[in-house]
């Protein structure tokens, strides 16, 4: 799977209050979940609260890990470089779906049970920007699909889905998580 490097550039202030790079290098944690089946993450930045402090040049509020939903109240950036499904992934059981969630803080997020539409498929309490860089993913939800290519942007609103890749190419997609509530019975 490629993973092409990208940097992650982090502005801050100096002392007098000019706007400085603060950063500029590789995301500082990098993971590939679910084994060799699995995405990497490259985790980018998160907030732990909203509206986000700013200030002079602290920097990214630490985590121990890699978390699947942003901190309460807060925000989180990735990208996860997804690559093509093989055979190994419409065998997976629901005891191993859970276990690749658990190793991101989510055990309990999926929703794999037999029947599924997809071993992935998972619901989290938040409102995600998904944005496919390159590549392409399938959209799977309880009640339909769709292909996202490169440029598509998906606003996840704390829906039950799954992403496959059934392109045969690596697909990298950027996500913007924020955390929510659900409302109207929806929980």
């Amino acid at each position: 799977m490629p993973t092409a490097p990208f940097r992650r550039i982090v502005t801050g202030h100096d002392a007098q209050g000019n706007a400085i790079i603060q950063e500029d290098g590789p995301p500082p944690r990098v993971q590939r979940i679910g084994g060799d089946i699995g995405p990497m993450f490259y985790e980018v930045w998160n907030t732990r609260e909203t509206p986000a402090q700013i200030d002079r040049a602290s920097g990214e509020p630490a985590e121990d890990g890699i978390k699947l939903a942003p901190p309460q109240n807060g925000t989180r950036i990735r990208v996860l470089d997804i690559p093509p499904e093989d055979a190994r992934m419409a065998t997976l059981t629901p005891e191993e779906a859970a276990a690749h969630f658990a190793e991101v803080g989510a055990g309990a997020a999926s929703s794999h049970a037999s029947g599924s539409r997809h071993a992935m498929m998972h619901r989290t309490q938040t409102v995600d920007y998904g944005i496919v860089l390159e590549g392409e993913l399938v959209l799977i939800v309880d009640d339909g699909e769709t292909v996202v290519r490169a440029g598509d942007i998906v606003v996840q609103r704390g829906t039950n889905h799954g992403w496959a890749n059934r392109s045969g190419r690596n697909c990298r997609i950027a996500f913007i998580l924020i955390d929510g509530a659900y409302t109207d019975g929806l929980a």
